[in-house]
């Protein structure tokens, strides 16, 4: 029998945010960014989402182009520096499930892999806050003088998450019918389908009917749902209103 991992997404899935949105929000205290970008390029779709009108992944995308272009140029050291102060600062909030999970399986001697969208340089920091045994995150690239270049190589998509779950299974020899994956959009997909353990939390209604239309991970999956101090749980086929 080979060992038994947890592999948990960060964003929505163990973090109450987005790591790069607070990131983005310190950037703009810090004056790396103007705020004026803002109010002109973020905030209509922002307010669009939040009065429920809009979309949450309209808003990071509308976001996340706007953080790529603001860090080109900038020494990675600085960016270093304010994700350390995201970490400090808004580090514990967390769902309260998703912590009581990750400590289980530590003391259970199991390997715990974050596998995030979010930057490495901020998903380095979640996951020596939580003890992970290994992560991965969108790498941003930097040039000879350590400035960002405005590339990436991204790590939200189901592809390139296959990909890393692929080499951390041969690393470490992993049970793939014992493990556990917990997720919450159609980019956790991959992973989920791969465990015989597959957790949803707080998914969106995209991954709900992923989940719901596959009929292998339909059976194996639980939907778990965080909401004030109750943790729902839930089969696949729970009503959607």
């Amino acid at each position: 029998m080979g060992n038994i991992a947890a592999f948990f997404d960060i964003d929505g899935t163990i973090f109450r945010n987005s790591l790069m949105i607070e990131h983005f929000k310190k950037l703009i205290k810090y004056e790396i960014v103007n705020p004026s970008v803002w109010y002109s390029r973020i905030k209509p779709v922002y307010e669009e989402w939040d009065k429920r009108y809009g979309n949450f992944d309209d808003y990071l995308e509308a976001l996340g182009k706007v953080y790529i272009e603001e860090l080109r140029g900038v020494n990675k050291s600085y960016i270093e520096f304010i994700a350390s102060q995201v970490i400090n600062l808004n580090g514990d909030m967390v769902y309260k499930y998703s912590r009581e999970r990750i400590r289980w399986h530590q003391k259970n001697g199991h390997k715990v892999f974050f596998i995030s969208g979010s930057p490495d340089f901020l998903v380095s920091k979640m996951a020596e806050k939580y003890g992970a045994t290994e992560y991965r995150g969108t790498t941003y690239l930097v040039d000879e003088n350590n400035n960002f270049t405005g590339e990436i190589k991204k790590m939200w998509d189901s592809e390139n998450k296959l990909k890393t779950l692929s080499e951390f299974l041969e690393k470490y020899d992993v049970d793939l019918d014992l493990s556990y994956a917990y997720g919450d959009t159609t980019g956790d997909l991959s992973m989920l389908k791969m465990v015989g353990n597959p957790i949803a939390i707080n998914p969106n209604r995209e991954l709900l009917l992923s989940i719901r239309e596959d009929e292998d991970l339909s059976k194996k999956a639980v939907i778990i749902v965080e909401r004030k101090d109750v943790i729902y749980k839930f089969k696949p086929d729970v009503e959607i209103l």
